[in-house]
């Protein structure tokens, strides 16, 4: 068994699609009409066949009041893996990504969190 597809829910499928391709540098996989949304996935340039990563559509009142109440508590949707955690923010920083925690070093691992403008945070491990 393996994970195929995981999801985060967005705001605005458009807006999350140009962030997490052309500021976080992912490469759209799927973008199908779903009705009045879409089956739109981005996957790793590094591994095309990887795990997908759903941008959802957050229109369910239940979506809504989770995203919000994950960002209330800086609670991240998602946690995605860099090579650099510190090189990496200031890169996204130069673009204009708003930066809620600062690269912080935990043990072995270096997380720091940013904000993906369609109502998540996302941590960046490396």
């Amino acid at each position: 068994m393996r994970i195929r597809v995981t999801s985060v829910f967005v705001d605005d499928q458009e807006k999350a699609r140009r962030f997490y391709t052309e500021v976080l540098g992912f490469v759209a996989k799927h973008d199908v009409p779903a009705g009045e949304y879409r089956w739109l996935t981005v996957v790793s340039p590094e591994d095309l066949t990887g795990v997908e990563l759903l941008l959802e559509p957050n229109a369910h009142p239940a979506a809504k009041a989770f995203t919000k109440a994950l960002v209330a508590d800086g609670i991240p949707a998602a946690q995605l893996s860099v090579d650099d955690v510190v090189a990496e923010t200031e890169r996204l920083r130069a673009l204009g990504v708003r930066i809620v925690q600062e690269p912080l070093a935990m043990g072995p691992v270096t997380t720091a969190v940013l904000d993906d403008t369609c109502g998540n945070l996302l941590q960046l491990v490396g």
